[in-house]
């Protein structure tokens, strides 16, 4: 059996974004966005969710390029001077690793978000992370150690088999250590998941075409997608705005928002028999299969 989820990372980083996933949602297949709660947007994606209770919305944590949740004077050794997430991820992963204060600092920094989302009073979806930084062991189990204070029961596993890529784009799989080292984390990622009784996706899509997960690029997907629960995620926006410019200037999220919209992707997935879902709908069933 074929399912996927169509999802929206970076909800609540921007007005162009928080539209797009209202209008995704509402006349496309997006079934999920994921919410950044310290960005300046977050107040009026709430509002969308709100207005649309059948947009399932997860926490979009970010440690990475991102504003913290938490006073920056209390987690010193994870912000820059101007008190942000600095973008070394390498830095930040072997400090997350060696050093306990910091860690520390991470876990007040991971509740603080999951703490913010509460807040709102959305029910909470899923988790994930901006720039899946919780490939990284560290985080990864402090997520769901403390996630599961707040109801977390999924979360995205950024696994991304390259043969369907390769056949939609009629190209040979990427290959080489990257690719190897990329599956090796993800197969512990995966393991610890499971361990913990984590529901999750078997593969996404859109890590290859980041920022450029276009109408042809799906429809080429579509016919390849695997067995299993796919998950593919984009980035739309309604425009380009200054601050996406700023922070992702080559992403092509209008085209993305029209992938999600597409008549002909809608026409796809049904005449391939694929079921679309959402991690909830998914943790709903084990639940209701592990009472039977």
């Amino acid at each position: 059996m074929k399912r996927v989820i169509f999802s929206a990372d970076d909800f609540g980083l921007d007005p162009a974004v928080n539209d797009a996933v209202e209008i995704a949602h509402r006349d496309g297949l997006l079934a999920a966005a994921s919410l950044m709660v310290g960005e300046d947007a977050v107040e009026g994606a709430v509002a969308v969710a709100r207005r649309n209770p059948g947009l399932r919305v997860g926490l979009h944590i970010a440690l990475v390029e991102a504003t913290p949740v938490s006073d920056p004077a209390s987690i010193p050794d994870l912000v820059d001077a101007s008190g942000r997430f600095p973008s070394d991820m390498v830095r930040a992963g072997f400090r997350f690793f060696f050093k306990p204060g910091v860690r520390a600092q991470l876990a007040r920094e991971i509740r603080a978000q999951f703490e913010a989302f509460r807040r709102t009073g959305l029910a909470l979806d899923h988790a994930n992370t901006h720039k899946h930084i919780h490939l990284h062991p560290t985080v990864a189990r402090l997520i769901v150690e403390i996630g599961r204070d707040y109801g977390l029961k999924a979360v995205r596993l950024p696994v991304e088999p390259g043969g369907p890529v390769a056949r939609a784009e009629n190209a040979a799989a990427a290959g080489g250590f990257g690719a190897a080292a990329l599956r090796t984390w993800t197969g512990q990622l995966k393991a610890m998941l499971k361990r913990q009784g984590m529901v999750t996706n078997d593969q996404v899509f859109g890590l290859a075409w980041s920022g450029a997960v276009t109408e042809a690029r799906v429809a080429a997907l579509i016919p390849h997608l695997p067995d299993g629960v796919s998950e593919i995620y984009f980035h739309p926006a309604t425009s380009l705005t200054p601050k996406l410019a700023r922070t992702m200037p080559t992403y092509r999220h209008a085209d993305e928002l029209a992938a999600l919209v597409s008549p002909a992707v809608k026409r796809l997935v049904a005449a391939h028999g694929i079921e679309c879902t959402s991690f909830g709908e998914l943790a709903e069933a084990t639940k209701t299969r592990v009472a039977a």
